[in-house]
């Protein structure tokens, strides 16, 4: 008897390993189920000294490698709509517009951990300045800054090959002036910088390393594969009863799982769905809201491209790192003036921005001169929580508004009845990263600009990028397809509106939640967004890139810091009451 069992224990140790496998199995269906964060069947990740990993190549062995997410594990979804489907033209334009933002890659899938960019070992150097003949010269107002950028890995050698995400500035504290430059990628592991130079006096040059090439890899494996790590629920109730359903886009469908209730919008064809709660029906929503976020979504190896020493990290200078601007010579060339010089939007002199071409900047430095501005007027704002900043501003500088809104979420509203001044904010419909919106003010920015009888006595200033960075970036384009078309047929119905529209910024995040709004993300939506607002007439682009990374003083926030909101809100109200020019 003792031999038998011996002979068959393989089998039974087999059956032993499949039951396990199964009760696993199970209970990641039910957590998906439930709608509860899952690690995606990811190994748990290690915790990791970032120090010794950085400076310690024996911990990034040869055979430590980046890997793509095995298909079989791949996120399977099936939606019964996605959006309504493109005309020709759109087809084409979504085409160009993905081209703009294809991004180089490693030259090969599986790269060694340790053959990726290290900020530490990478450095940047300004070049001498010259003139037109290859001449010695001073660097002088009007002129540009050279800088050159080698990357390097963990082990000391010069990258191969480009992709690397990086930022650059140049900014005098002393003086409160600031720009931001341009960054050219040779595709060899070495980056050229172009710095525009506009105040006289001493200035600093700044390089970051936002993300090493390896990195931007990951993020683009994300966007692609886990477009759901943001979980969205919806309450719905009926009396007494009352269930939660996760929502999204789009949502996996088949045996085991419920109906879903479509909840696409009849006008723009956005679409948005919830699993049907058991006992209640659709038409029983009573909220939207975050419920947090997908956790585990990178294998280990992946981790050491995002800790607080690989991302968003200063690159030195081998040599000085910073030059003396001198006075512009006579017969210089201005700023804007030669197409050959890269040409930022503006620059901070003393605090205040300062607009490179259009119209003039003026500072509204006191609530009686932006009540005189806004006089008659109705200020409408939409989008995301980036312009509700604006309106938190207006609201707290000039005290004689009076606020009928609720808290964080909205909708917001703010009058002043003896200066007959309407300024109301409302939040784009889904997806939305609020905490709690009820469902009677889910609406799509489109639909509200449809509704206004705009003129010359409207603002309307507009926001949409950040809730948006998990999603395809087809889904980003498609939602401002509409609010473009809305635009543009308020601006035919009444040419005299304002219309503003805020750019994205780029921001200080940490490794985790880079994975989920890096500024990588936020980069290629901002490309998007330039391109199809570009060309349309009467649309003005405030760029919060620009004015968020040249800031001299004041870190880079998701929500920019209240010196660089009172210069936007200049820039607004500098269009909507221009300053009137002599003769």
């Amino acid at each position: 008897m003792g031999g038998t069992l011996s002979r068959y224990s393989p089998f039974f140790f087999f059956l032993m390993i499949a039951a396990v496998f199964l009760i696993l199995h199970n209970i990641h269906f039910l957590e998906r189920f439930n709608s509860e964060p899952v690690s995606c069947l990811r190994p748990p990740q290690p915790r990791i000294n970032n120090s010794s990993v950085i400076n310690t190549s024996a911990n990034l062995t040869s055979r430590t490698y980046l890997h793509t997410l095995p298909p079989e594990l791949q996120s399977q979804k099936s939606c019964p709509h996605v959006g309504q489907q493109p005309t020709p033209e759109e087809a084409q334009e979504q085409r160009t517009l993905l081209d703009s933002i294809a991004w180089p890659g490693p030259p090969r899938l599986e790269v060694p951990v340790n053959q990726s960019s290290d900020p530490a070992h990478s450095y940047f150097v300004i070049q001498p300045p010259v003139n037109a003949s290859g001449q010695a010269t001073t660097w002088r107002v009007g002129g540009k800054l050279e800088v050159l950028v080698h990357m390097h890995d963990f082990l000391s050698r010069p990258k191969s090959y480009g992709g690397d995400f990086l930022l650059a500035r140049i900014r005098s504290v002393q003086l409160g002036a600031g720009a931001s430059g341009r960054v050219v990628d040779r595709q060899n592991g070495t980056y050229e910088v172009e710095l525009p130079l506009l105040w006289a006096g001493a200035a600093q040059v700044e390089i970051t390393l936002v993300h090493s090439s390896e990195g931007v890899g990951v993020l683009r494996r994300l966007r692609k594969e886990q477009s759901d790590r943001v979980y969205f629920k919806s309450l719905f109730r009926s009396g007494g009863l009352s269930e939660t359903t996760q929502c999204d886009m789009c949502l996996p469908t088949g045996p085991g799982k419920a109906p879903l209730c479509d909840y696409t919008d009849p006008q723009t064809g956005e679409p948005w769905y919830c699993y049907k709660p058991k006992r209640l029906g659709c038409n029983r929503r009573v909220n939207h809201f975050k419920s947090g976020y997908k956790k585990n979504l990178l294998y280990p190896n992946e981790s050491l491209l995002f800790t607080s020493s690989t991302i968003q990290i200063p690159v030195k200078a081998q040599g000085m790192d910073h030059i003396t601007i001198l006075p512009a010579e006579n017969g210089q060339s201005l700023v804007g003036q030669d197409q050959s010089k890269f040409v930022p939007s503006g620059y901070y002199h003393q605090g205040s921005w300062r607009t490179l071409s259009g119209v003039p900047i003026k500072h509204f430095n006191n609530p009686a001169a932006v009540k005189q501005c806004l006089k008659g007027k109705l200020f409408y704002l939409f989008g995301d929580s980036t312009v509700r900043q604006w309106f938190e501003y207006l609201t707290a500088f000039v005290p004689e508004f009076s606020l009928r809104s609720q808290k964080n979420v909205g909708p917001f509203l703010a009058v002043d009845s003896a200066n007959n001044i309407l300024l109301t904010f409302h939040s784009h419909g889904p997806p939305i990263r609020f905490n709690t919106l009820q469902s009677s003010e889910i609406e799509y920015v489109a639909n509200r600009i449809d509704a206004l009888r705009g003129g010359r006595d409207t603002i309307v200033a507009l926001s949409l990028w950040s809730h948006f960075s998990t999603f395809p970036v087809e889904v980003y384009i498609r939602r401002l397809r509409h609010v473009r078309r809305a635009v543009a047929r308020l601006l035919d119905r009444a040419p005299g509106t304002l219309v503003v529209v805020r750019t994205a910024n780029p921001q200080i995040t940490d490794p985790n939640y880079s994975l989920y709004n890096s500024d990588w993300y936020s980069l290629q939506l901002d490309t998007v967004l330039r391109a199809m607002f570009r060309d349309v007439r009467g649309v003005v682009l405030l760029d919060a890139w620009d004015m968020t990374l040249a800031h001299p003083t004041q870190p880079r926030l998701l929500h920019p810091a209240k010196e660089i909101i009172s210069n936007m809100v200049d820039i607004i109200l500098s269009h909507a009451c221009p300053v009137k020019q002599k003769g």
